[in-house]
């Protein structure tokens, strides 16, 4: 047998609404979807909520609980005292349709407008290379579940409706760094769309976005710094701004290709395939007997002293080697 709380969740729809009070049982180890669930078996029937997996990974159930934007099904019912009253509104953000339900047409739109990867030429799908350092920088950002809570808070679009046409949001934002980051997009211009295109100037960095994640990328840090600061350099560093001046757009790129070489002693390589295949990993080769050869340190200077003692030599003697293979069976 649960406990009865109480519950103000938003009744109503574009043309206006109200909190509504209600008194409904809630069992332990139940999240706020549950409980809207509930209301609706045996109170509300009418009552609207989007909902899909219930497992924190489609980000459909988007709502406000207690004024903090939140997934219904990742917020456990254990995060409020006992006589707290659980306020649960829609986003606020977005138009309302019906109850918790709103329209979110807004983010589709910015995805819509925001190039897609662009394959380098020459290059056939299955002969992409990546080194995994590359694929780790923006691997972060490839775990956004689109639940736009990160949309919602962002107080450029939630407190100026007139910001919405200029401005993508922090969602879109890290499409765009994931997408600069990208070693094999043929796109050369995504800073200069993400300034004038994306409204990134209008971010002031206040982290919300960040902290409304459920999760838990650092899409300020990680993602919206970096790009401004690319933003900069490309369009307000002096010397940049100089050498556009001087120099058309070929040429400089020529130039710094020709420099480059010439300071490394080789010719630079220009084309998409900077990023071979490393190496195929070779078996040693084992002894006549079935094992693999000892290892011998030979010292050629000074070195700091020995773990095994001072009066050790080099190399070691087999009997001498402190390894115990592990036996059949432990």
């Amino acid at each position: 047998m649960g406990t009865m709380r109480h519950f103000r969740v938003w009744r109503g729809d574009d043309t206006g609404g109200s909190l509504e009070d209600f008194q409904v049982e809630v069992n332990e180890g139940e999240v706020v979807l549950d409980v809207i669930h509930r209301l609706q078996a045996t109170q509300t029937p009418d009552l609207a909520v989007r909902w899909n997996c219930k497992a924190g990974k489609c980000g459909s159930c988007s709502m406000e609980i207690n004024g903090k934007p939140r997934l219904g099904c990742m917020t456990r019912m254990s995060t409020f005292g006992d006589s707290e009253t659980v306020t649960v509104t829609p986003l606020r953000t977005f138009p309302v349709i019906r109850d918790l339900v709103t329209n979110v047409n807004f983010n589709y739109q910015k995805a819509r407008e925001l190039p897609a990867f662009a394959p380098p030429k020459g290059v056939e799908p299955g002969e992409y290379r990546m080194q995994q350092v590359d694929v780790e920088r923006s691997q972060e950002f490839r775990k956004c579940i689109e639940c736009y809570l990160c949309q919602n808070v962002c107080h450029v679009v939630r407190d100026h409706e007139e910001n919405k046409k200029a401005f993508s949001g922090p969602r879109f934002f890290i499409r765009a760094a994931e997408l600069d980051m990208h070693p094999l997009d043929a796109r050369g211009d995504r800073k200069e769309l993400a300034q004038a295109e994306q409204g990134l100037g209008y971010c002031n960095i206040t982290k919300c976005c960040t902290e409304v994640c459920p999760e838990h990328i650092k899409i300020t840090d990680n993602a919206i710094i970096p790009m401004k600061e690319r933003v900069v350099d490309r369009r307000y560093d002096p010397v940049t701004w100089l050498g556009r001046k001087i120099f058309r757009r070929d040429q400089l790129d020529e130039s710094a290709v020709t420099h480059a070489s010439s300071a490394t002693g080789a010719s630079a390589d220009t084309g998409s395939h900077w990023h071979q295949q490393g190496p195929v990993p070779q078996e040693p080769a084992l002894g006549a007997d079935g094992k693999l050869a000892v290892a011998e340190l030979y010292l050629d200077r000074p070195a700091a002293a020995s773990p095994f003692g001072d009066d050790q030599e080099f190399p070691l003697p087999p009997e001498k080697l402190r390894y115990n293979h592990p036996k059949n069976g432990h």
